[in-house]
């Protein structure tokens, strides 16, 4: 089952919703302010946050753009629309106004994690790639597919953000820690191996580059 962090400084809140999820069968960690949260999330990655905006220490606005590659679902009292709108530009996956259902706030967790490719146990999966977080394998297709530790890491990335733009930046802060050695000289080359041997066994372009941004995967079939 997936893991999902809670941040809210309303212990209320954050009791609530750490009973609805753990009942649901997530995994649960829970932080209480913004610094707390970043401390948490430097040593371990939940497949989704929920976090409040109106936080001790860094605000969640703060927060937000310091998480990559975890899909963010917004739960504030805020409810101004240039906000929202702000807030999902600016990497949110979603937001959801207090007071809230909690099953609407359930359906929107798994609706967040598919897109994300988020976990099922310990598999990712997206179309026809498959990732298992255990073994650090990779089948396309059906087939086993060999993969480096960076493009392990790089693909990894790709899937929980599908469909979403990843800057070069975003890429190189997330998958620094398992792979130091990948800079932004090589980290074209660990692209287009990645997306060579996709392409071998799918016959699909996974990958798509973003012209002066970043990289996507998607399911469209190009030859770029």
């Amino acid at each position: 089952m997936a893991s999902i962090m809670i941040i809210d400084d309303d212990t209320h809140i954050n009791d609530m919703l750490f009973e609805a999820l753990s009942g649901e069968g997530y995994t649960v960690s829970r932080a209480y302010s913004g610094t707390e949260a970043l401390m948490l999330l430097s040593s371990s990655k939940p497949d989704l946050i929920l976090m409040d905006l109106m936080l001790p220490g860094l605000s969640g606005e703060q927060l937000l753009p310091k998480i990559n590659g975890i899909p963010v679902i917004v739960v504030s009292a805020k409810a101004d629309i240039s906000g929202k709108v702000d807030l999902l530009l600016g990497g949110a996956a979603d937001y959801i106004t207090k007071p809230f259902d909690i099953n609407e706030l359930l359906a929107r967790i798994t609706v967040a994690l598919r897109r994300s490719g988020g976990s099922s146990g310990n598999v990712m999966k997206f179309k026809d790639i498959t990732l298992d977080l255990n073994t650090h394998t990779v089948n396309v297709s059906g087939s086993d597919v060999k993969l480096t530790r960076t493009e392990y890491a790089i693909l990894k990335l790709l899937m929980q953000k599908a469909g979403q733009v990843v800057s070069k930046t975003a890429v190189l802060d997330d998958i620094s820690l398992d792979t130091p050695d990948c800079t932004e000289d090589s980290l074209k080359i660990h692209i287009h191996n990645l997306r060579k041997k996709l392409k071998t066994v799918s016959g699909k372009d996974y990958i798509s580059a973003v012209w002066g941004i970043g990289f996507m995967l998607t399911d469209k079939d190009n030859n770029d």
